[in-house]
């Protein structure tokens, strides 16, 4: 690697190749490095080619750098604004009605049911 690039790093780089699994981006002449599918953009990537061409110039994070190995590991969507999620609204209860017809046709509240009593209890 001729130019040092550290974690936390945002670049400039352009789509030298695509595969199923990410891209592979060039930061200079000599120096690339691999955007993984799941770093391309915020939410699930099915098909990167979607999103991403060869020669696409695009600003990326580098997220790890391993010297020994002489790898590079960047994001795009680090990049980017994370979308806002949506607040998850309670669900609507229905209100319960109180007909005549439901309380007969069921349960039966304890007052009327004390009334059943006594009228069984004197008999």
């Amino acid at each position: 690697m001729a130019v040092q690039y550290e974690a936390g790093q945002t670049v400039e780089g352009k789509v030298t190749g695509i595969q199923s699994y990410g891209a592979f981006v060039a930061l200079d002449d000599e120096t690339q490095g691999l955007v993984h599918i799941s770093e391309v953009t915020h939410g699930f990537v099915k098909d990167i080619n979607e999103y991403l061409s060869v020669g696409d110039t695009v600003n990326v994070k580098v997220i790890q750098v391993d010297e020994d190995k002489n790898k590079i590991s960047l994001s795009i969507r680090a990049t980017e604004e994370a979308p806002k999620k949506e607040q998850a609204r309670p669900a609507k209860r229905k209100p319960q009605a109180t007909s005549q017809a439901q309380d007969t046709a069921g349960f039966n509240t304890m007052k009327e049911q004390l009334e059943a009593w006594k009228k069984e209890s004197t008999k």
